[in-house]
């Protein structure tokens, strides 16, 4: 889910991850218009809306029990392995 920015409120799946700008590509959040110019052979111009990358800083994971943003945090579950836990509700995240 968006905290922040013009696109606050909504949510959606990540589809990329950016490490080295720390930026995600959610699907449907962030759009932008592209205009795009003719080409003489093949391509006539129009505009297209395209999804842009949004900054980590800006995005939280959701609660699995209400949907609503979280914190998280790394526990380890009784066979040893890492398990992300939401702060607000205790659940384990997928």
């Amino acid at each position: 889910m968006v905290i922040a920015g013009k696109s606050r409120g909504t949510s959606g799946t990540v589809v990329r991850i950016i490490t080295k700008k720390d930026q995600v590509v959610i699907d449907g959040v962030n759009m932008v218009k592209k205009h795009r110019k003719a080409n003489q052979q093949s391509r006539k111009g129009q505009i297209i809306d395209k999804v842009m990358p949004i900054h980590v800083s800006n995005v939280m994971l959701m609660d699995p029990k209400d949907g609503k943003p979280t914190r998280i945090k790394v526990t380890r579950d009784t066979n040893g392995a890492r398990q992300r836990v939401a702060v607000k509700s205790g659940n384990a995240i997928s």
